[in-house]
């Protein structure tokens, strides 16, 4: 059966306001292929444009939404283990539509106060898909997938209310950098999507401020970050406008684009999504139990104030800038080498640690810059978030550590192809097994590991 969908991508993307995102004109990769990312691109729109989440939060929501989209897809294709829910799923069964029931479902369960607009989508959506035995299983399973997950993630601390309380003010202690609270503060409490917690890779914390590497780190942002800087280049400083693009739907378009580039079937699609926007949710979850545990100063504190750390090594400017205005969190570790550097080792997983030629766009600069490997954007971040000022190396560097352990925790513990001697599969094709994330409710959010079970 062919889908009609893939004819009303250019409407969902136009109506979206992310017009240019993700051409589907490619290849008949197909309406499965383009299913997935048309909803992709529907939950970014949900989470980020209209949703307002900032993207500690939106990275683990799109982590929940991918995931979701995987398990529909891999239910009905088979070839890889699911990441948590396992539906019956009857032959003849519509990829498209049950990929749009499951989406649906976890977002209007997720943004309550979107679903007039999402109803409208889905509706428009499900329009386009010939009605039949296989769109009505479709909706069928995709409605279980979708239940399944909104119940997995019940009560997981992401619309809970975390107050931020201000430690007392002194040297090293972080303040807030804008006159709204800190955010970020519930994210230490919410339950990761695969890692057993979110200190499970917590990094060992900034240097002392009396240390060399302080001084080294303290000095280089303060040259290089500043607003009226004499020694950051040109091309340095497109460089760090170019990241400060929202890196949520920067990656996520690019990522369509990417999937669209080489063709990936649904079912490819699907597992890319969900091993980077889980990679990357956890890698903000992660990144956000170390931000609130330290509780580190922004260089443009630090800098005003060096007269305060004790360190002869460096002097205070009380009327530093940085380039752009700080990001409203704690300091150490860095955020966007956290999520950057995630995402990264996970499409190197993905496609292998060959050369991948790529892009990346921003909406900020307007440029497309070209990539030989998926690391080359790790070392790029890295600079870019000291040259904006916003960050000491030091803390580029460990949230890089900390993004790389929890990608390789999850494509080895999530997404594997299934070994066909495992036992999931009887002969006839269809899952003898169960497999689901065991998880107890506890005061920061901990999960165990998947496990499967007749």
């Amino acid at each position: 059966m062919r889908c009609g969908c893939g004819r009303l991508t250019a409407v969902l993307v136009v109506g979206l306001g992310v017009a240019g995102a993700f051409d589907a004109r490619g290849a008949e990769t197909s309406s499965q292929g383009r299913a997935v990312a048309d909803w992709s691109l529907i939950a970014q729109n949900t989470i980020v444009a209209v949703g307002k989440r900032f993207p500690g939060e939106a990275a683990v929501f799109m982590g929940i939404v991918h995931a979701t989209i995987y398990d529909v897809v891999v239910a009905i294709e088979g070839g890889y283990r699911p990441y948590a829910i396992t539906p019956t799923v009857p032959p003849n069964t519509s990829v498209e539509a049950a990929v749009a029931t499951a989406a649906h479902r976890v977002l209007v369960g997720r943004f309550q106060d979107q679903q007039a607009s999402l109803d409208d989508l889905y509706d428009a959506y499900l329009n386009g898909i010939p009605d039949g035995e296989g769109k009505t299983n479709g909706i069928l399973v995709g409605e279980e997938v979708g239940v399944g997950m909104l119940l997995l993630r019940a009560n997981d601390g992401l619309d809970n209310v975390v107050p931020y309380v201000q430690p007392p003010v002194g040297p090293g202690v972080y303040e807030p950098t804008a006159p709204a609270t800190p955010v970020g503060a519930r994210l230490p409490r919410v339950l990761p999507l695969a890692l057993e917690s979110a200190s499970q890779f917590r990094p060992g914390g900034p240097p002392a401020l009396r240390s060399g590497e302080y001084a080294r780190d303290f000095n280089e942002v303060k040259d290089l970050g500043r607003l009226d800087s004499s020694v950051r280049s040109v091309e340095q400083t497109a460089l760090a406008r170019f990241w400060t693009d929202s890196d949520i739907p920067q990656w996520n378009r690019n990522l369509l684009r990417l999937a669209d580039a080489r063709g990936l079937t649904a079912i490819e699609t699907a597992r890319m999504l969900a091993m980077t926007h889980v990679a990357g949710g956890d890698a903000m979850v992660g990144c956000f139990d170390a931000k609130y545990h330290y509780l580190s100063w922004r260089p443009v504190h630090a800098i005003r104030r060096a007269d305060t750390d004790a360190n002869a090594r460096t002097v205070p400017d009380p009327t530093w800038q940085p380039l752009s205005p700080t990001p409203n969190h704690p300091e150490y570790p860095s955020a966007h080498a956290c999520h950057t550097t995630a995402i990264a080792e996970a499409l190197e997983s993905f496609f292998g640690p060959g050369r991948t030629s790529f892009s990346l766009d921003s909406l900020v600069t307007g440029e497309t810059r070209h990539y030989q490997r998926f690391k080359d954007t790790v070392q790029e971040v890295n600079n870019a978030r000291v040259w904006a000022g916003f960050h000491f190396r030091y803390a580029d560097e460990d949230g890089s550590k900390l993004g790389r352990k929890v990608a390789l925790f999850v494509v080895r513990n999530f997404f594997q192809p299934l070994d066909v001697n495992d036992g999931m599969f009887s002969a006839g094709g269809q899952p003898t097994s169960r497999c689901t994330l065991r998880w107890t409710p506890i005061g920061s959010g901990e999960v165990s590991s998947l496990g499967c079970h007749p």
